[in-house]
C-alpha cells in the first residue's frame, strides 16, 4: 500500500501560496494594487482594509488610484499608505490619494532582490519543518513501506522547492528589469 501523500501536498501547496502573496507585496517599480493589501485604515472607529473602503485601480504603470467610498476617509488613506513605509509617494486630491512608484536604482533592486531570497529561505523552512511532521506522522510501516513513505515525500518536497525557485525567479526577473 502506497503512502498517501495528499495532506503533505496540501500543506506544501500553502507554503507556495504564501510566498507568491509575500512576493505580490514586494514592490517592483511597477504600480500594484496587491502592495497594498496589508494597509488598514481607520473608518469610523475600527480599522479595515484599504480595499474595503476604497476602490483601488492602476491609473499608469507607476500610479495606484485610491478612490475611497467617503470622502471623508482620504486623510486617513493617506496616512495609513504612508505609515506602512511601503516607498511610495503619497498625494490626495478631492477625488482620492495616488499612490507613486519611484524609480528603481540599481541599488534598491539589489536590496529587493536580497529580501526575495530572504523570503524564499523562510518558504524552504516551511518546507522542511513540513516534510519532518509528516516523517514523524509515518510511524506503524514495515522497513520497506517506510523507506517508500519518505521517497514520496522527499519527492513531494524536491517539487515544492522547484515551486518556490520557479516563483523566486519570476519575481527576480519582474525586479530586476
Amino acid at each position: 500500500m502506497a503512502y498517501n501523500t495528499t495532506n503533505f501536498k496540501s500543506e506544501l501547496k500553502k507554503v507556495e501560496e504564501w510566498l507568491s502573496k509575500e512576493y505580490g507585496g514586494v514592490h517592483s517599480g511597477r504600480a500594484t494594487p496587491m502592495i497594498l493589501d496589508n494597509i488598514n485604515v481607520e473608518s469610523y472607529g475600527s480599522f479595515m482594509p484599504i480595499k474595503n473602503v476604497a476602490s483601488i485601480s492602476i491609473e499608469d504603470p507607476k500610479t495606484l488610484r485610491i478612490a475611497p467610498w467617503d470622502k471623508n476617509q482620504i486623510k486617513s488613506i493617506e496616512s495609513a499608505i504612508s505609515a506602512a513605509n511601503l516607498g511610495l509617494s503619497v498625494v490626495s486630491d478631492s477625488d482620492g490619494v495616488r499612490a507613486i512608484f519611484p524609480m528603481l536604482t540599481t541599488e534598491n533592486r539589489t536590496k529587493l532582490v536580497k529580501i526575495l531570497k530572504e523570503k524564499l529561505e523562510d518558504a524552504r523552512i516551511s518546507v522542511r519543518q513540513e516534510r519532518q511532521v509528516e516523517i514523524e506522522k509515518i510511524g506503524d510501516l514495515s522497513e520497506d513501506e517506510m523507506k517508500r513513505a519518505k521517497e514520496d515525500i522527499q519527492k513531494c518536497v524536491d517539487d515544492a522547492n522547484q515551486n518556490l525557485e520557479s516563483i523566486f525567479a519570476k519575481k527576480e526577473t519582474e525586479v530586476m528589469n
